[in-house]
């Protein structure tokens, strides 16, 4: 007799793609699954700690998704391998979600300094609960200060 053990549905991603090397992100639970050629896809199983008083996903978690899989599909374009910060962001919530989320992002146009891209945010059925657009800025990565004081510059790790 064998005993199958079940997985829940975050026990699951814990398996799928990289942890993004962010604080934030790794609080929340984001798994990077691609990034290459302009394109980004992430997901999250959502948690109670992930809800609003609906119980279904917090809108700043779903915005938080969106700018992270738009990051990622910039930096993913980069011949330079910078870093980006958010421009600007448009959202719309098209409908309320729970269970894993996915997101597929696309660089639509890249210049010298920015990049343009879309993101589409899908539920566990494929349907799809948010589009984005948003404008990013390529940095190259600047020094910081250690706790010595020192100046540093620090290693960046592709994610955003």
């Amino acid at each position: 007799m064998t005993n199958k053990v079940q997985l829940n549905a975050a026990t699951q991603l814990a398996n799928l793609g990289e942890e993004l090397n962010v604080p934030f992100l790794k609080l929340l639970g984001v798994r990077c699954l691609s990034a290459e050629m302009g394109k980004g896809e992430i997901l999250l199983a959502l948690k109670p700690e992930h809800t609003n008083t609906w119980n279904v996903a917090h809108g700043g978690v779903l915005l938080t998704l969106m700018d992270v899989a738009m990051a990622v599909a910039a930096r993913s374009g980069d011949p330079g391998d910078r870093s980006v910060v958010t421009v600007e962001m448009k959202n719309n919530f098209m409908q309320a979600t729970n269970g894993v989320l996915r997101v597929k992002a696309d660089t639509v146009r890249r210049t010298a300094t920015m990049a343009f891209c879309e993101a589409k945010l899908y539920n566990d059925q494929g349907e799809i609960c948010c589009m984005a657009t948003g404008t990013f800025q390529f940095l190259k990565r600047l020094a910081t200060k250690n706790a010595n004081g020192e100046r540093v510059v620090n290693e960046d790790s592709r994610q955003q």
